[in-house]
């Protein structure tokens, strides 16, 4: 299958002038943290980042831990891996959590009054200590020779993530745990032979959430959603710099008049 091209979204983009309910997902939430005008480029004009191939080897891996997990949420009982690391939890079953776990569609979703909107998510999984409270768990996949922590750059997003799913829960009237836990599925590359099977290492890392940034966050998210001003880029932003020195370089290349440029299969635009 040839691979599909990059189109302008036409779907699920924000009218100021709607009346309809507008939902964010968790993603665009933490999309807005990292670079305000790439969220709006995003949900105003339809104009996304450009996507990743999809990890489909770790996407079996959750759906396989999710399966494990699944087995002892029906038996009301702890998972091993759980009385290992001395966690006083079982797995929440509940019927809602067929909801709360589909991400494309439903995932928890939380009316919020003070914007007048719909923010979700989808989590991998919950768990319920004996005080009630509920407990997110994510579960992450990875291969390398060095201990497994969170605290990387790339685990910061992992910590927001968890942190908006304790949100989203409080503010469905939910008693939320403020430890969050991730089950780090870690591929051993160190086997003699690979005999057609990967061995993975386990480990439970806690992690305590504060989600004291996400509500004057959204407040700011709303107000950019709704305004007519483009954002500048955040400093960081590596996709916004992209499109400023293409868009800068072509530009001076037409001033010059230097060059010519072919047609593309789509619309002849120049993306600048």
């Amino acid at each position: 299958m040839p691979p599909r091209l990059y189109a302008k979204r036409t779907r699920n983009l924000y009218d100021p002038a709607s009346s309809e309910i507008f939902r964010l997902s968790r993603s665009k939430i933490d999309l807005f943290h990292e670079c305000e005008r790439c969220f709006y480029l995003d949900v105003r004009l339809g104009i996304a980042r450009p996507s990743f191939p999809a990890f489909t080897l770790n996407n079996a891996v959750d759906e396989l831990m999710k399966r494990e997990f699944d087995l002892h949420r029906a038996k009301g009982e702890a998972h091993p891996l759980m009385k290992k690391y001395k966690i006083d939890a079982v797995p929440l079953n509940d019927p809602r959590m067929e909801e709360w776990r589909d991400a494309l569609r439903k995932g928890i979703q939380y009316p919020h009054k003070a914007t007048g909107l719909v923010f979700r998510g989808g989590v991998d999984d919950i768990w319920v200590n004996p005080k009630g409270e509920l407990i997110v768990v994510d579960y992450k996949a990875t291969s390398k020779k060095d201990e497994v922590t969170i605290e990387g750059y790339w685990q910061k997003g992992y910590k927001r993530q968890v942190e908006i799913y304790q949100w989203l829960l409080r503010g469905i009237g939910e008693k939320v745990s403020s430890t969050a836990y991730f089950v780090y599925v870690n591929g051993n590359s160190d086997a003699k032979a690979f005999d057609g099977k990967l061995e993975f290492d386990i480990k439970i890392i806690p992690h305590e959430g504060d989600i004291s940034w996400i509500e004057p966050t959204v407040i700011k998210l709303a107000e950019c959603l709704r305004g007519d001003e483009v954002p500048t880029p955040a400093e960081g932003c590596e996709y916004c710099r992209y499109r400023e020195a293409a868009g800068k370089e072509l530009q001076a290349l037409i001033k010059t008049k230097k060059v010519s440029f072919a047609k593309s299969s789509g619309d002849g635009t120049l993306g600048i």
